[in-house]
């Protein structure tokens, strides 16, 4: 794993939760992970990845989710698969959420 700096670190701590608390209950739970609950889990990423790219605002870690559920799925772990792309998903929303609160937030800032 890459190191990141603390800025980066911290914006990430604080938009992650955020965007767990989107997902809440938008994760089903099953007992074993099969080939098309991948592929459904990783469209989701990869959309919410492509609406992150668009607004500019892709995290690296995002894309290292996705190679790792890719990886894995390749490997038959689907598991593994499944849980890399959903957490993928998160990663992108919380860019998403990143990127669309921050949009005007400067304007809001005290010149000293």
């Amino acid at each position: 794993m890459t190191s990141m700096n603390s800025k980066a670190h911290m914006r990430i701590s604080l938009y992650l939760p955020v965007a767990l608390l989107v997902m809440g209950g938008t994760v089903p739970v099953s007992a074993a992970g099969s080939e098309t609950e991948f592929r459904a889990a990783y469209a989701a990423a990869e959309a919410a990845e492509n609406e992150a790219g668009r607004l500019r605002n892709r995290w690296t870690v995002t894309e290292a989710a996705l190679a790792e559920a890719k990886k894995a799925a390749d490997k038959g772990d689907f598991d593994q698969a499944i849980a890399s792309a959903r957490e993928a998903e998160a990663l992108a929303k919380a860019s998403i959420f990143q990127a669309t609160s921050e949009k005007d937030a400067w304007k809001n800032l005290e010149i000293r």
